[in-house]
């Protein structure tokens, strides 16, 4: 039973978390923090939290268990203030898409002074964002990565991977660097993709898109997401995201030569090693 969870960006993974305390029970009390008091309210009034608040500090300054909920851009920038706000005991963890940056801030204020801090990822979400789609069974068996690193406390990890166990996830860990590579590759990599076949289609002729069926749909969902909130993950993953277009443009450029070579075991025999691998994903 966590005696105060305080949740910091009450967007779709923040309030999906918030939904999924209050049915579970989690929680004696749920707290949402965020820039804007009117986005905070509808939590409130549908009961799925205690109290909101625009004042960082004083919003986790009773918590003993801390989401950082916001974009992955201001976490960085918000993890100092949170350092000193927290009370000594709390444990704190996030959901940002990307972890290399955030445990290292997290650990150069650990120097000074101790706090236990978790980073977290859970592999869960939509082309949407907001508080109005949030659900309480969106975790509900997702992936959630933890990134612990030699210097993370032992109980707070624990603590942590119960919270996500709770919520119906299924927890392993990475290191930071590794969670980075992995994420760019079956994460950030994709969406890139789907931005890039929709823009090919445009190059080609836009009013191909007007015959456009449901596998290219579902193929380039992702692509309607927010442009924003993508830039900042491109540009925070932005090592590993060259690595794993590297690697794409090599896939592709052997495909192509496959295609063009016009032998048509080679290319049904590579299709279907991809296939067979393909089948092996949960």
């Amino acid at each position: 039973m966590i005696h105060q969870l305080s949740i910091v960006g009450l967007g779709l993974l923040g309030g999906s978390v918030a939904k999924a305390v209050r049915e579970a029970s989690l929680a004696r009390e749920i707290v949402a923090v965020g820039r804007r008091r009117e986005a905070l309210e509808p939590a409130l009034h549908e009961g799925v939290v205690d109290r909101i608040t625009t004042d960082l500090a004083g919003g986790i300054s009773g918590s003993d268990f801390c989401l950082l909920a916001a974009p992955v851009s201001t976490l960085e920038a918000l993890l100092p203030a949170v350092w000193t706000a927290a009370p000594g005991g709390a444990v704190i963890t996030d959901v940002g898409s990307t972890k290399g940056r955030i445990v290292r801030t997290a650990d150069r204020l650990a120097a000074s002074r101790p706090l236990r801090f978790i980073g977290g990822h859970p592999m869960a979400g939509s082309e949407q964002s907001g508080y109005g789609i949030a659900r309480a069974d969106l975790f509900r068996g997702a992936v959630v990565i933890l990134t612990p690193t030699e210097k993370s406390d032992a109980d707070a990890l624990a603590r942590v991977r119960t919270f996500w166990e709770a919520l119906g996830a299924h927890v392993t860990t990475l290191d930071p660097t590794t969670h980075d590579r992995a994420v760019a590759a079956v994460s950030h990599l994709p969406h890139l993709v789907a931005d890039a076949l929709v823009d090919a289609v445009l190059r080609m002729d836009p009013t191909f898109l007007d015959v456009a069926a449901r596998g290219f749909k579902d193929t380039t969902r992702i692509a309607a997401s927010s442009p924003g909130v993508w830039r900042e993950i491109f540009q925070d993953n932005r090592p590993a995201l060259v690595e794993a277009v590297a690697a794409f443009r090599k896939s592709l450029d052997h495909l192509e030569g496959l295609i063009s070579s016009g032998d048509a075991s080679a290319i049904e025999q590579e299709l279907d090693r991809i296939r067979q691998a393909r089948e092996r994903l949960r």
